[in-house]
């Protein structure tokens, strides 16, 4: 059975870290692209990053870019979102989807599947 499960969310405090993880179950990674959006409440979802298969092809969205770190590790099957510097307009539920090939070349959120659960991210003092 396919599936993408989220780990790592939490409480943490404005200018904190958490590593977000994507777990692959029933796949292999290797051939497909994962991307990490969120939904705050209240708001639609949206795009946060992409990795592609091929681990050098990366998208952030505005709202990541210097601040986010998307990675793979293959041999795990698992994806990484490093988030940095953390602000509590970052609050939301964050989830991980696929999408068959190579590149990102954005968050398209109706060319992924297979959602995950979701995992909460609170930022607040």
């Amino acid at each position: 059975q396919v599936q993408l499960a989220e780990f790592g969310g939490g409480l943490v405090q404005p200018g904190g870290s958490l590593r977000l993880s994507c777990a692959a179950a029933g796949f292999n990674l290797t051939w497909w692209s994962i991307g990490w959006f969120r939904q705050a409440p209240g708001k639609e979802r949206e795009g946060v990053s992409c990795i592609g298969s091929s681990a050098d092809s990366t998208y952030y969205a505005d709202s990541a870019k210097g601040r986010f770190t998307i990675s793979r590790d293959s041999t795990k099957n698992v994806v990484y979102l490093q988030m940095n510097n953390l602000k509590p307009e970052d609050t939301a539920v964050y989830y991980c989807a696929r999408r068959f090939g190579r590149l990102c070349p954005g968050l398209l959120e109706t060319t992924f599947g297979s959602w995950g659960q979701g995992t909460q991210v609170t930022v607040s003092s």
